[in-house]
C-alpha cells in the first residue's frame, strides 16, 4: 500500500503529474486507489471537513439542559438551602431541575436524531475513481490520492491538481474574490506562484462554471486552502431572523428578572424577613417569569416541522429556514420544471423558412450528443429526438468544445469526419433521404473537407454571430440581410407567442487547430431552428391561486425569451404586460428597481446578476423573499434571499447554497412547506406568549402580595413546582392544531407585540390574583398552609386555563385544540386538584385540604378568569374575533 507523505510546505502543484501521482497516489495510479487502501487513508488524516459537525452525545445533550442560566439559577438556591441545612427545599428544588431537564432532554434527542438523519440525506457527494470504477461517495469520505470527475454545477470537494481538463472554467471568488471564471489546465506552475496563479489546480469552496476534469486530490479538511482561511478567520455563523427574535426576548426578560430579584429582595428586608427565604424566594419569582422549557420547546417545534417537511418532500438544512418560509410573502421562481412540466420535447426542427429540416436536427443532434459540460433537458431531448429518428454520432469525432455559459447562451462543439466514413456515400444517402447522413449547409467559399463548427443556443445570441443563412432545396448560403433578420425574428416571435421556445442552429466550416477559442464564433451559416414545447403544468394555475390566497406573490426570474415567459405567465394568471427584460435593468438604477420589482411579475431574458439585484430590491421594499433555483448561476439570488430553495436535481452550487431543498420541483410541495413553517412558529409562538403572560401575571401578584402578608405567598419550591407542572401541557403545544387563518398570512417575529401581551394577559391574571389574596384573607381567614394550598391550585389552574384561551385568536370554543395538549391539559389540572389531598406528598410540599366552599370558590375564580381573558383578548384582537363570525 502506498502511504503518501506529509505535504506541509510541499509545492505539489509545481510537480509533473506522473511524480504527483508516485508521492501522492495509491498502488492503483491513474485508476484510482482501492478501498481498502481509501479507507486506511481517511482513518488516519479524518474526514474531508473543514469543520467536523458532531454529532452530540448523550452527555453532552444531557449537559445542555443544566447549562441554562435559568437552571443555574435554581442549582444555586439549592446550594443555599444546602448551607442553611434547609434539607427538604433543597432536595425538592434539585427534583424540579431535574424532572424539567429529563424532559427537555428527551425531547431532544428525538429531534438530534432526526436532524441527523436529514444531513446524511443531503451530504454533498462526489465522483471518484475507486478501483478502476467511478463511484459516487460521501464528499466527506475523500483521500489524499483520490481521482475526482468534476463537471459544470460541482462544488469542488478539496484541493488537488488537474490530471485532464476540457473547457474548465472555475469560480475562486471565496478564495480570492475575482468574481469571474478562471480557465484551469493540466500541467504545472511555478513553486513560488501565489494561489491565484496556480491554474493546474482546484481548491475546495470554488465552483466549476463549465467544463469537465479530473483532478488528483492533495489535501483534505482543515489542511485546504479554505481551511487554513477559515482556521484563521473563524467567525459565527450569521444570526438569522428568529434567532434574531429569541435573543431579544431573552433580553427583555433578563432586564424583568433583574429588576424583581432585586425589588423583592430590597422590600422583604426592610419589613424584616429572614435573608436566606427572600432570596430564594426572589429567585425563585425570577425563574418562575421565564419560560425555562423555551430551549426544547423551540428544538421540537422546528425539528418536528422539518421532520414532517421530509415526509411531504421537503429537506431543511438550516432548521431556522422554517420559521423564514412561513414568513415569505413574495416567491422568485424560475418556470421551467417549477410551472411547467419540466420535460422538454422537440416538438420540430425547421429551416430559416420554417419548413420541416432533417439536415438541421442532424446538425443539433451531434452538438447536443457530443457535449460534456452542463446536464440539461434541451440536450436530453434533442438526443432522445435523433436517437427515435435514426440518428448515430457514428462517423463523427468530437475535436473540441466551447462550453456554454450564461453570457454567451450558446454552446459550440467542432467536430471532424471520421477516417472510415466515405463522404462521396454519405451524400449519396443524404440525397436518398436517409437519416443521419443529410449533409450540414455550409458557408459560401468554404474551403474544402475540414472540421466543422457546431453552434446551438439562444436565437439573438446565435444570429449575433451569423453571416449568412442557409437557404432550402440545396441553394447555396445568402447573406443575412437586416431585412432576412427581421423576418427570422418575427418566425421566433410567433412561436413564442405560442409557448413554444426557439433554439438556433449555426455552422461553419473551419481549418484545423490545436484549440478553438470565442473568436472563432464569427461568420457562421444559420442552418435553421429548433422548436420545444414545455407547457405550464396543469396544477401550476390552481397552485398559484393558493399562493396568493396565503399572501405569497409569485414573480418569474427567467433567461427565456420574453414572448415564451409571457406566454406561460398568461396561462398561470400572471400579467403579461407586468414585464422587465434583462436588459432593461441592466440600465436601472438600483432605486428605480426597488419600485418596479413589486409591480413586475414577469421578469425574463435574465443575466446571473440580475436576479440577485431583484431578491435584494425586493428586500429593500421589506419583503421576506423565498428565492427557488437550481442552476450554477442562481447560487448568488440563494444566499442574498431570505429562504434560499433548491431541488434535488440541482447542481451542487445551488443545492449548498440552499435553506430548503424540495425532492421534486412541484411549488405544490412548497406549498405545504409555506403552511408547515407557519404552523411551526405559531406553536412556538403560543407557547412563548402564552407562558411569559401568565407567569408574568404570578410574578406581580405574588411581589405585590409580599410586603402586604404576614408570609410568603408561594414557598420557592412552591412556585417551581407551579412553574413546572404548567409548562407541562405547553410542550403539547409544539404539535397543536393551527387555525386556518394563521396559515393565511406571512408570519414575523414581534417582540413588541409579545410585550403588550405579556403585560396585559398577565396584569389581567394579577387582578384575580389580588381578588382572589381578599376573599382568602377576608372571607376564608386562611393561615400561610391552607393560603399556599388555594392559591397553588388557582393559579395552576387558571395557568392552564388561559393556554386553551390564547392559543387560538378565535372564541376558545370556536378552535379546537389538539389531542395531546387537551388530555396533557386534564390532566394537570386534576393533579392541581388532587395534589393538596395527597399524603404524604401534601405534607412534604407544604399542602393542606382544601375545604369544600373553598375549592369552590377557586374554580369559580378560575371559570370567572377564562371568560375575562376571553373578553379582553376580543378586545386587543378584534379583527380575529370579526372574522370568526
Amino acid at each position: 500500500m502506498s502511504d503518501a507523505p506529509s505535504d506541509e510546505g510541499f509545492a505539489y502543484w509545481s510537480l509533473p503529474v506522473e511524480e504527483l501521482l508516485r508521492r501522492v497516489g495509491g498502488q492503483g495510479g491513474a485508476a484510482g486507489l482501492g478501498a481498502p487502501e481509501a479507507a486506511a487513508r481517511l482513518a488516519r488524516d479524518g474526514p474531508n471537513a473543514v469543520h467536523v459537525q458532531r454529532q452530540a452525545t448523550l452527555a453532552q445533550l444531557a449537559l445542555r439542559q443544566l447549562s441554562s442560566p435559568l437552571v443555574l439559577i435554581l442549582v444555586a438556591g439549592a446550594l443555599i438551602s444546602l448551607f442553611v441545612q434547609d434539607w427538604w427545599d433543597a432536595v425538592a428544588i434539585l427534583v424540579i431541575v431535574a424532572g424539567s431537564a429529563a424532559l427537555g432532554f428527551a425531547q431532544e434527542v428525538r429531534a438530534t436524531a432526526a436532524m441527523a438523519r436529514l444531513r446524511e440525506r443531503l451530504a454533498l457527494t462526489a465522483r471518484v475513481r475507486r478501483g478502476g470504477r467511478v463511484l459516487a461517495v460521501p464528499a466527506s469520505t475523500l483521500v489524499r490520492g483520490d481521482i475526482v470527475e468534476l463537471a459544470a454545477g460541482n462544488l469542488v470537494p478539496a484541493d488537488g491538481v488537474l490530471l485532464e481538463a476540457r473547457d474548465f472554467l472555475v469560480v475562486e471568488a471565496s478564495l480570492t474574490g475575482e468574481s469571474l471564471p478562471v480557465e484551469k489546465r493540466a500541467g504545472s506552475v511555478r513553486a513560488d506562484a501565489p494561489l491565484r496563479e496556480r491554474l493546474n489546480c482546484a481548491f475546495l469552496g470554488t465552483s466549476v462554471r463549465s467544463g469537465t476534469a479530473s483532478f488528483l486530490v492533495v489535501r483534505t479538511g482543515g489542511r485546504t486552502a479554505l481551511g487554513d482561511v477559515a482556521s484563521r478567520l473563524a467567525q459565527p455563523a450569521a444570526e438569522g431572523d428568529f434567532g434574531r427574535g429569541v435573543r431579544r426576548f431573552g433580553e427583555m426578560l433578563v432586564r424583568v428578572m433583574l429588576g424583581v430579584v432585586v425589588a423583592v429582595l430590597v422590600v422583604n428586608q426592610w419589613l424584616g424577613r429572614p435573608l436566606i427565604d427572600s432570596l430564594l424566594f426572589a429567585m425563585a419569582l425570577a425563574v418562575g417569569l421565564s419560560p425555562e422549557l423555551l430551549p426544547a420547546i423551540v428544538s421540537v417545534s422546528l425539528a418536528g416541522g422539518a421532520r414532517r417537511l421530509a415526509a411531504g418532500g421537503v429537506l431543511v438544512r438550516r432548521l431556522e429556514a422554517i420559521e423564514d418560509l412561513g414568513g415569505m410573502d413574495v416567491l422568485c421562481t424560475d418556470k421551467t420544471g417549477t410551472l411547467t412540466v419540466g420535460v422538454m420535447a422537440l416538438e420540430r426542427a425547421i429551416d430559416a423558412a420554417g419548413a420541416d429540416a432533417p439536415e438541421v436536427l442532424h446538425t443539433a443532434f451531434l452538438n447536443a450528443a457530443f457535449e460534456t459540460g452542463i446536464d440539461n433537458p434541451i440536450d436530453t431531448a434533442l438526443v432522445a429526438a435523433g436517437e427515435r429518428a435514426g440518428l448515430a454520432t457514428t462517423g463523427w469525432r468530437k475535436v473540441d468544445e466551447i462550453p456554454y455559459d450564461f453570457v454567451r447562451k450558446r454552446l459550440t462543439i467542432v467536430v471532424e469526419a471520421a477516417a472510415a466514413v466515405d463522404d462521396d456515400a454519405c451524400g449519396a444517402a443524404a440525397a436518398q433521404g436517409e437519416p443521419g447522413a443529410a449533409p450540414v449547409p455550409q458557408a459560401p467559399g468554404a474551403p474544402g473537407p475540414t472540421r466543422r463548427m457546431i453552434v446551438k443556443g439562444a436565437t439573438a445570441q446565435v444570429l449575433a454571430i451569423c453571416s449568412h443563412v442557409a437557404e432550402g432545396g440545396g441553394a447555396a448560403a445568402a447573406p443575412l440581410s437586416a431585412g432576412r433578420r427581421e423576418a427570422l425574428a418575427a418566425i421566433v416571435r410567433a412561436h413564442g407567442e405560442r409557448g413554444v421556445r426557439v433554439l438556433a442552429v449555426a455552422v461553419r466550416e473551419v481549418q484545423a487547430q490545436p484549440h478553438y477559442a470565442l473568436a472563432d464564433e464569427a461568420g457562421l451559416t444559420l442552418a435553421g431552428f429548433l422548436l420545444f414545447a414545455d407547457p405550464p403544468k396543469p396544477e401550476a394555475a390552481a397552485t398559484l391561486a393558493q399562493l396568493a390566497a396565503r399572501g405569497v406573490r409569485v414573480k418569474i426570474l427567467s433567461g427565456d425569451n420574453r414572448h415564451v415567459a409571457a406566454h406561460v405567465g398568461a396561462a398561470l394568471g400572471l400579467d403579461p404586460e407586468r414585464l422587465l427584460t434583462g436588459e432593461t435593468i441592466a440600465g436601472l438604477r438600483d432605486e428605480a428597481l426597488w419600485h418596479l420589482a413589486e409591480t413586475t411579475d414577469l421578469f425574463v431574458e435574465l443575466e446571473p446578476a440580475h436576479k440577485e439585484r431583484i431578491v435584494r430590491a425586493l428586500q429593500r421594499r421589506g419583503h421576506a423573499v423565498g428565492f427557488l433555483g437550481d442552476g450554477i448561476n442562481d447560487a448568488p439570488a440563494l444566499h442574498a434571499a431570505d429562504v434560499g430553495i433548491s431541488v434535488d436535481q440541482a447542481v451542487d452550487v445551488a443545492r449548498e447554497a440552499a435553506d430548503l431543498v424540495l425532492l421534486a420541483p412541484d411549488l405544490a410541495r412548497l406549498l405545504a412547506g409555506i403552511e408547515e413553517g407557519r404552523r411551526t412558529f405559531a406553536n412556538t409562538m403560543k407557547y412563548i406568549a402564552i407562558t411569559t403572560s401568565a407567569n408574568f401575571g404570578n410574578m406581580v401578584s405574588m411581589a405585590l402580595a409580599a410586603p402586604l402578608l404576614p408570609f410568603l405567598p408561594l414557598t420557592a419550591t412552591q412556585i417551581l413546582l407551579n412553574n413546572l407542572l404548567s409548562d407541562l401541557p405547553s410542550m403539547a403545544l409544539a404539535g397543536d392544531d393551527v387555525d386556518a387563518a394563521e396559515l393565511e398570512r406571512a408570519q414575523r417575529w414581534n417582540v413588541a407585540e409579545v410585550r403588550r401581551f405579556m403585560v396585559a394577559f398577565g396584569l389581567t391574571s394579577t387582578l384575580f390574583d389580588l381578588a382572589a389574596f381578599v376573599l382568602l384573607l377576608r372571607v376564608f381567614d386562611a393561615q400561610a398552609p391552607l393560603f399556599h394550598s388555594a392559591w397553588f391550585v388557582l393559579s395552576l389552574l387558571t395557568e392552564l386555563a388561559v393556554v386553551l384561551v390564547l392559543r387560538t385568536r378565535l372564541p376558545a370554543w370556536r378552535s379546537r385544540p389538539g389531542a395531546l395538549l387537551l388530555v396533557a391539559t386534564g390532566a394537570m389540572a386534576l393533579a392541581a386538584l388532587a395534589l393538596p389531598y395527597l399524603e404524604p406528598l401534601a405534607g412534604w410540599l407544604g399542602f393542606v385540604p382544601l375545604p369544600g366552599f373553598l375549592l369552590a370558590a377557586m374554580l369559580a375564580l378560575t371559570l370567572a378568569y377564562a371568560l375575562a381573558t376571553e373578553g379582553v383578548k376580543r378586545a386587543l384582537r378584534p379583527a380575529a374575533v370579526r372574522d370568526s363570525r
